[in-house]
């Protein structure tokens, strides 16, 4: 398992996250079976957020209660949750009160007295700088939270943050598959008279987060475009399904492998956060974590998935 750097700090995590937003309804063996196979696949970080589940905490209760954590196996795993977004009110609150209540409940949920990676989940357009950073303050310094970052922000809410915001923003957790990767390929379509060339992010949301030591987390790593399910084997997809399926038998490996590769291939140093609740598909996924695709096949992917090389 290949590390990166969390952030700008010295701190190095697995570029493979296990996503735990789809375990609500799992029993408690089924949810120590899939962190049993993320750790035996090297996977030690471990993704939630407060509204995973359809209600508040609940994801992070079901962790929590099946899994117990020991102290000293704690401390061998990252524990990333988000805040930021109140479904009850159809709204989004990144002010101080929200922001420290949120963490409390995850704390109490996933049993534990500190989580290693706050985000704040969604841009929120009456954000205040000045509560953000009140907020994550207080919770550094009562060591609830030991880093910050955000999630599906553009580069300017990030520098709108950081005009009161003390702490490094260490990750940008933005979707990214091969089929939904506006983030990469409007870059190589520049100049263009290309759909791919619109500009989606506030200009260049993924050379941002290089230039200023922000780790990209990329959820829904597998997603097609459109929303209607995973590219994986898609009939309707043929020229990606049958590169994929190539480049899995010369590297002997799953197409679920290569399609991560792709991802961790890019020299951001990005991490793939994975939403599988099967312990099969964690392990084929974590292989994908260092296979060196050559540029012709990280290129031909790209066009594989219909995207412009120009």
């Amino acid at each position: 398992m290949r590390s990166v750097p969390l952030g700008p700090t010295d701190t190095r995590v697995p570029n493979i996250v296990a996503g735990m937003m789809r375990i609500r309804d799992k029993s408690d063996d089924e949810i120590r079976d899939l962190y049993r196979a993320a750790r035996d696949a090297g996977v030690t970080f471990f993704d939630h957020a407060d509204i995973y589940g359809g209600q508040m905490h609940a994801c992070e209760e079901r962790f929590g209660s099946a899994l117990a954590l020991r102290p000293a196996e704690r401390e061998e795993v990252v524990l990333q949750t988000k805040a930021g977004i109140v479904p009850a009110e159809g709204s989004y609150d990144s002010s101080h009160a929200h922001i420290v209540s949120s963490v409390e409940g995850s704390l109490r949920a996933l049993r534990t007295d500190y989580v290693d990676v706050l985000l704040i989940h969604r841009p929120d357009a009456l954000v205040e700088p000045e509560e953000v950073a009140r907020a994550f303050d207080e919770l550094a310094q009562s060591g609830k939270v030991r880093a910050f970052g955000v999630s599906n922000h553009t580069p300017r809410q990030i520098d709108l943050l950081r005009t009161a915001v003390r702490q490094p923003i260490v990750a940008n957790q933005l979707q990214l598959s091969l089929s939904h990767s506006s983030i990469v390929t409007q870059g190589l379509a520049a100049n263009m008279a290309a759909e791919d060339a619109v500009v989606r992010d506030g200009g260049g949301v993924l050379d941002y987060c290089r230039l200023h030591g922000i780790t990209v987390q990329a959820w829904s790593p597998f997603q097609r475009s459109d929303g209607n399910g995973v590219l994986l084997g898609a009939e309707d997809l043929p020229d990606l399904t049958a590169e994929l399926d190539r480049l899995a038998a010369r590297h002997d490996v799953t197409p679920t492998a290569i399609a991560t590769a792709w991802i961790t291939r890019h020299p951001a140093g990005m991490q793939v956060v994975l939403g599988t609740t099967t312990p099969e598909r964690v392990t084929a996924a974590a292989a994908g974590s260092d296979i060196p695709l050559t540029r012709a096949e990280w290129y031909g992917l790209v066009r594989a998935a219909g995207h412009a090389v120009p």
